[in-house]
């Protein structure tokens, strides 16, 4: 455990409590899990570090999911994860010039914009324009390297349209999955990217894939009502978070 030298117990024991509660999350909702986990990871670790970890967990659980993607995602996934890897860079970059403090309130504000944005009336299921396509991507690779959050974004244009669950849930994983990857390329190759950060991300997934199986048994018993009506309680308890956070 040398390799976690750096990482205090009680910051090793905040990222294990909240990973799990994270993951379930995950698993019935297809999102979620950045947006509640890196504002309170960022409380006790610096916001490079939540952001970076939470990215490599982000990359290893797509990988798990990546036969359910292919089967079940739009076609639009692959645009909006194109436009993610060009903009999650100049993100992790902002991230790098912000002072921690404001780093941490703008995450926190980033959490509470996902709950505002599904607020927005729900559309049919056609698609939507080559303009909020392309703002969709590029916001969603911003706040990728920002704060590891694609969620605000990416979220209500599908869940807001009138799509099945499994359709929304496989493209929104598809595309974080891409975004985690462009994440972790990008803190590589500014040198953010710590070994010990990979290694905390390494010894919390096996918990993200248990709190990720409880989450996928319920999302295959709600209706596409009662799942809808719970995307709108993560998002409200993430702006919870965010709102504790301001205080």
């Amino acid at each position: 455990m040398e390799i976690l030298d750096g990482f205090t117990a009680a910051q090793i024991a905040i990222a294990i409590l909240s990973t799990l509660a994270a993951a379930f999350i995950r698993g019935l909702a297809g999102f979620g899990f950045g947006i509640l986990l890196v504002p309170i990871l960022a409380l006790s670790l610096t916001p490079i570090e939540a952001v970076q970890t939470v990215l490599v967990i982000a990359f290893l659980m797509a990988v798990t999911d990546i036969r359910f993607v292919l089967k079940e995602a739009e076609h639009s996934a692959i645009s909006i994860s194109v436009l993610v890897v060009l903009a999650t860079a100049p993100g992790l970059m902002l991230l790098e010039l912000t002072p921690p403090r404001l780093a941490r309130l703008l995450i926190a504000l980033v959490a509470l914009s996902a709950f505002l944005a599904v607020l927005v009336p729900r559309r049919s299921a056609a698609l939507p324009g080559r303009l909020s396509t392309t703002l969709t991507g590029l916001s969603a690779g911003l706040l990728t390297g920002f704060a590891a959050m694609p969620g605000p974004p990416v979220v209500p244009y599908y869940v807001n349209r009138n799509i099945p669950r499994h359709k929304a849930k496989a493209s929104m994983i598809g595309i974080f999955g891409t975004a985690a990857l462009a994440g972790i390329v990008s803190g590589v190759a500014l040198g953010v990217l710590e070994w010990r950060m990979v290694a905390l991300g390494l010894i919390l997934f096996p918990l993200v894939l248990a709190g990720n199986w409880l989450g996928s048994l319920a999302f295959g018993k709600v209706s596409d009502v009662v799942w809808r009506g719970f995307v709108g309680l993560v998002l409200a308890a993430a702006a919870l978070v965010a709102l504790i956070k301001l205080v």
